[in-house]
């Protein structure tokens, strides 16, 4: 289904870009060659440079990203995320260490490019499944890709099988299967993947699956998602050369042959170091002067993470090939970007024989680049990432932007990319004025992270001493925009109230972060702290321990779940909630402004909207104000709807979910504020408890209805104030008192 509007046609097939999305795991900033400075400011050793000619001239040819955050800084959350469209205030399953639960059934990146008419394709790491920690299968994980809008599956659906670069050889991390199980489809293909390098595997199948496609349907677009794994994990490397070429004819070829199914199936595994990297007698200098009696140690684990690196270079200049030789390049929109900050860990796989397994020292090259922070730190180093867009005719040539943007931003991107409005639970901004060179234009988005984890950071001789060991606990960070134009980073780390402080930072000027300057700011941590209230939503999973068979523990618990959201302070105000509406119809809620039609939309007031009658086939958004007349930690709204089909409705509190009646909605029924209404292994009579802390007060509210095939269209609000003190109020309907403008 495509989107059909009065006010104008979505772009026809052969207009919309082919999307491609490449994902790397735990590559940091400055593992990209681009991003190592030519010296280093603070007077210490300029660190080694990584080769990755492929990405600078990609960066070259289209835009870079300085200032480009994951959602978390670790894999399962960075990539709920990113596949949902939502910050890590909304994800409503997969917080902090939640590995291989199932993400939501809601809308993905590829459920919304499929309705636009997309072929969608995932090969690679997923770990977002469900299923247990170890394990996962086409029966028993909820959330398999082909679950959540993917037409087509091959590689890992278990998360710690996705640490293993050779699925065959590298110890077994999946008990349901009996083997790192590689799938193609419903099919474990492990027993034919001898000596097959996870970067070779997928980048060789996603060439195959891009000719293939372009073959047999020239007019579809496709949208492929390639999650590689490197450098993640046990620092294995290829068995062979990359071969020379690239494209249709050369580089990494899918040959099917079980025992050889590509041709760098070759050689030993695990063996083959690159050339520049072998005996670099400056990297041997280095590592003497900057780590002494480790030096050995930390170059040959450079070495390893740098052939890593290279590895995935080459494959990304062998796909720039192939869309060249299939003369799609300058109609496919290529994005690089990495989960999270670089690791320091050996993986899950502690080595072999003859296969050594050293951990990642991401000091060696300054992974981490000007910033301080690694994997699990909400600090720059850990949150912002590598990320390169490429899209001749779409974007600016080389040009850089500082612009801040989040993974969440890629859905409203892409849905705009494809003529879509972006659904409204999505939290992005579509960054195509960026993209275009015109960060003026630019609207602002949202930037926002939230993570718990345990033990200290890091004790690198190049971070600032305000860093050096630092607890980091629960962690929370915002971006917001000064009165002088700056965006600014607040944070705070071993969150044990919510009325902890955050400390403020100029990223741009301060990328170590070590000078706080909240105190140039008078009564900015109430702002802070309210900013982050209407941003995000408590944690209402309740998982059950059978659905799935999932054994890995899910916590999403933070000390500020249960704070009383502040009202706003609108000043004077009218009766009643503003109102636009088109005549139009959408597989999803929208977000209204992204609606072609949005800026000739029919405009008004009305005094409540449960009294107004909605025509088929038309988008309603009501904006305002609802007064809510006590404060309570557990308030509950329900929404009711007309039973016609198509009907669905969105509502935001503030900037956050309050109630989702959009995907899965069944016309004519009754939802409420649950913020785990579309999670597949929630326990149904222990979610949507909570409720949601209020103060008292007149909080900002928008309503959107897409009203389906039939007419008149009714939209019912309701709410209540659950127990506090043992004492429930009854469910009534909001009254038109309550609403103002």
């Amino acid at each position: 289904m495509s989107l059909a509007l009065a006010a104008g046609l979505p772009l026809m097939a052969a207009e919309k870009p082919n999307i491609l999305l490449v994902l790397v795991d735990d590559m940091g900033w400055g593992d990209l060659s681009i991003n190592v400075p030519a010296t280093c400011e603070d007077g210490s050793v300029r660190p080694p440079c990584i080769s990755t000619p492929s990405l600078a001239q990609m960066a070259q040819q289209g835009v870079q990203l300085r200032r480009h955050y994951t959602a978390a800084p670790v894999c399962a959350p960075a990539r709920a995320s990113l596949f949902s469209g939502t910050h890590q205030g909304h994800t409503e399953v997969i917080r902090n260490n939640s590995f291989d639960a199932a993400l939501e059934n809601s809308h993905t990146l590829a459920t919304v490019l499929r309705e636009a008419g997309y072929a969608t394709a995932l090969i690679g790491k997923w770990g977002i499944g469900g299923g247990m920690e170890s394990g996962g299968t086409p029966a028993t994980a909820a959330a398999w890709p082909t679950r959540r809008g993917f037409d087509y599956f091959f590689g890992y659906n278990n998360h710690l099988a996705g640490h293993r670069h050779y699925a065959k050889e590298e110890s077994n991390a999946d008990p349901e299967t009996g083997m790192n199980a590689v799938w193609d489809g419903d099919k474990v293909i492990t027993p034919d993947l001898d000596t097959c390098y996870s970067t070779d595997l997928y980048t060789a199948r996603s060439k195959k699956w891009i000719a293939d496609h372009v073959q047999a349907n020239p007019e579809k677009p496709f949208f492929l998602a390639l999650t590689l794994i490197a450098p993640h994990a046990r620092l294995a490397i290829p068995s062979a050369p990359y071969p020379a070429g690239g494209g249709l004819k050369g580089g990494v070829q899918w040959l099917g042959q079980p025992g050889r199914m590509i041709n760098t199936a070759t050689g030993n595994w695990d063996s083959y170091i690159h050339p520049q990297y072998r005996d670099n007698a400056e990297w041997k200098e280095y590592a003497a002067r900057r780590f002494g009696g480790g030096a050995q140690r930390a170059l040959s684990s450079a070495r390893r993470h740098a052939t890593m690196i290279t590895r995935v270079d080459e494959a990304m200049g062998d796909l720039m090939q192939l869309l060249k030789d299939l003369n799609i390049d300058k109609n496919t929109f290529v994005v690089f970007t990495s989960d999270n900050g670089p690791h320091n860990e050996p993986g899950a796989v502690w080595g072999f024989k003859d296969h050594p397994a050293p951990a990642q020292n991401p000091a060696f090259f300054r992974s981490y680049g000007p910033m301080d922070g690694i994997k699990r730190d909400l600090w720059e180093g850990g949150l912002r990432v590598p990320c390169l867009v490429y899209a001749p005719g779409y974007i600016r040539q080389n040009y850089n932007s500082d612009f801040p943007s989040q993974f969440h931003d890629w859905m409203a991107t892409f849905a705009e990319l494809a003529g879509m409005p972006k659904p409204m639970r999505c939290d992005g901004v579509s960054l195509l004025p960026t993209l275009q060179g015109n960060d003026a234009a630019q609207k602002e988005g949202v930037v926002y992270s939230e993570y718990n984890f345990g033990g200290g950071m890091a004790q690198y001789q190049d971070y600032a001493p305000n860093k050096k060991g630092r607890v980091r606990g629960e962690q929370q960070s915002i971006v917001f925009r000064a009165a002088d134009g700056r965006y600014l980073k607040a944070i705070r780390t071993n969150i044990r109230s919510s009325e902890d402080d955050f400390e403020v930072y100029d990223v741009v000027a301060d990328s170590h972060e070590t000078t706080n300057i909240a105190d140039q700011f008078p009564g900015i941590q109430e702002k802070l702290k309210a900013a982050v209230l209407h941003t995000r939503r408590a944690y209402d999973y309740t998982r059950d321990p059978v659905a799935g068979h999932r054994n890995n523990g899910c916590g999403g618990f933070r000390h500020y779940d249960m704070t009383l959201v502040p009202a706003n302070m609108p000043g004077a105000t009218q009766p009643g909630l503003a109102m636009r509406q088109v005549q139009a119809t959408c597989p999803w809620v929208p977000e209204f402004d992204t609606l072609p039609g949005a800026a000739r939309a029919a405009a008004g007031t009305v005094a409540d909207p449960a009294a107004v009658e909605l025509p088929a086939g038309s988008i309603t958004e009501f904006k305002g104000y609802i007064n809510v007349p006590e404060q309570g930690h557990h308030w509950h709204f329900y929404v009711t709807l007309s039973d016609v089909p198509g009907t669905r409705a969105y509502i935001k509190l503030h900037n956050f979910q309050l109630v989702d009646a959009d995907f899965n909605y069944i016309p004519g029924s009754t939802v409420n504020e649950s913020a785990a209404i579309n999670a597949d292994e929630a326990i149904a009579d222990k979610t949507g408890k909570k409720g949601v802390p209020l103060k008292a007060g007149k909080h900002a509210i928008t309503i959107t209805v897409v009203q389906g095939t039939a007419a008149p269209g009714k939209f019912k609000l309701e709410w209540n104030k659950g127990p506090q003190g043992g004492r429930q109020t009854p469910v009534a309907t909001v009254p038109a008192a309550a609403y103002c403008h």
